[in-house]
């Protein structure tokens, strides 16, 4: 994680986490009295999502389908796992910007007249696959909350024809849609970045009509990951750091009032953690 000023705000969360008024409160004299602001969110949540944020924006203006990693070469991460399903209806290019572990369109069931929300949407190749699957008379949401992500997003959209498709810029933590509107939600690899993955399970569950079916892949730590590890912001924002452990994510979900929760790994990504197929339902 980024270093605090005196143990309170960092520059950026400095600049962004206050309106003007709520600044002395947010960064005032007292170390860490009040950081974070009314919101109640901490300076290192902040310097957490500004680090993804800002890894993510990069890779979005860069030429899609650069392999990033050695995990990506080695088939852990990005288009190659859509290439191995099979999935249609994204364009090679917003399958080639994937940055994710697995393919949830594979596994969330959709159909004809659903209405899907993909968190952290990306380069929108699940959005694309879903769009197709729910057909006209359904409508796929993807939420992300990088600009140059979105522009990519909605620039696949357009080249691949699709309609039935909405791109929105929004926190996982706080969804810009309305209670129980929603059929599926997925994510590929997204939520073990979040700074309050208990909070973004809530509000897939606040989202999602009762019934509704909660599908993603994401990273899942092992038990006694390292400290090392778990400090590194490139392992966070590489999707190793910021993962839960199964029963972390277990119990998450029950708390969100999840239930039949499914957990199927699929592959290894990390000495200390694998991807997974997380499935559940909302009650």
């Amino acid at each position: 994680m980024a270093e605090l000023d005196n143990g309170c705000c960092s520059p950026h969360t400095q600049a962004s986490c206050c309106e003007p008024v709520d600044k002395a409160e947010c960064c005032g004299p007292q170390r860490g009295e009040g950081c974070g602001c009314s919101a109640g969110k901490t300076a290192g949540a902040n310097d957490a999502r500004e680090a993804v944020r800002e890894k993510y924006a990069a890779f979005a203006v860069s030429a899609p389908g650069t392999v990033t990693s050695a995990a990506d070469r080695e088939g852990a991460f990005g288009s190659v796992l859509y290439h191995e399903t099979n999935e249609e209806g994204a364009t090679e290019a917003a399958i080639g910007a994937s940055l994710g572990c697995g393919v949830p369109t594979a596994v969330a069931d959709l159909h004809e007249g659903e209405v899907v929300l993909d968190l952290g949407c990306g380069a929108g190749a699940d959005v694309l696959i879903s769009a197709r699957r729910v057909g006209p008379t359904g409508r796929a949401i993807g939420i992300d909350m990088t600009d140059e992500m979105l522009d990519l997003a909605r620039r696949n959209a357009d080249e691949a024809g699709v309609k039935n498709v909405e791109f929105l810029k929004g926190y996982l933590e706080e969804l810009p849609l309305p209670d129980a509107s929603v059929d599926a939600v997925i994510s590929n690899c997204v939520i073990n970045l979040s700074p309050d993955k208990p909070k973004v399970l809530t509000e897939a569950a606040r989202v999602l009509k009762s019934g509704g079916r909660f599908a993603v892949s994401d990273v899942i730590a092992d038990p006694g990951m390292d400290d090392a590890t778990k400090r590194d912001v490139e392992a966070w924002t590489g999707c190793i750091a910021g993962a839960l452990t199964r029963d972390e994510f277990a119990d998450a979900l029950r708390a969100a009032d999840f239930t039949d929760a499914e957990f199927t790994e699929t592959h290894r990504v990390h000495e200390h953690a694998g991807a997974a197929i997380i499935r559940a339902r909302r009650r």
